[in-house]
């Protein structure tokens, strides 16, 4: 699904319907923090959420927001990146599904980059007795900034 602003109506009846069936109830602080995630169209922490949010006035747990992360993620609302062994990141689905992400192993720095032609092979691309959900790719390498810093260290 391409992200478009249409989409949020379509979300918000997603995780609707998800807190419908598995009997969970509309929360202020779910609804807070979901707001808040549909409202982030990048890569975010857990620790940028409950930052806006405070920003916002609106005092919110981290426990709280880690659980709704949880209930998003059971509900293929948002993925889970897990860059490094301590970078983990969230992003929404469908604005995930639109690139893919290059990791500078120097610096740590997290660029994003879209390539329709990478994007036509992975959604024609079919597995044996397997039925895929998304994918996601990352390119690690050295970024050009550290490639630069590199080189000039050498000379």
């Amino acid at each position: 699904m391409n992200y478009t602003r249409d989409n949020d109506d379509t979300i918000m009846k997603l995780f609707s319907e998800y807190l419908k069936n598995k009997k969970l109830r509309h929360t202020a602080e779910r609804d807070a923090i979901f707001e808040r995630v549909c409202r982030t169209k990048s890569l975010f922490t857990l620790d940028t959420i409950w930052k806006q949010l405070e920003n916002d006035n609106f005092h919110v747990s981290r426990a709280s927001i880690y659980n709704t992360i949880e209930l998003l993620l059971d509900a293929k609302i948002v993925v889970r990146h897990q860059f490094t062994a301590t970078n983990v990141q969230y992003e929404l689905k469908c604005v995930a599904e639109q690139h893919h992400h290059v990791v500078c192993t120097s610096c740590g720095d997290i660029s994003e980059i879209k390539n329709g032609k990478i994007n036509r092979f992975f959604s024609n691309y079919k597995i044996s007795r397997f039925t895929s959900e998304y994918y996601t790719l990352y390119f690690y390498g050295i970024c050009s900034k550290c490639k630069y810093k590199q080189n000039k260290k050498k000379q």
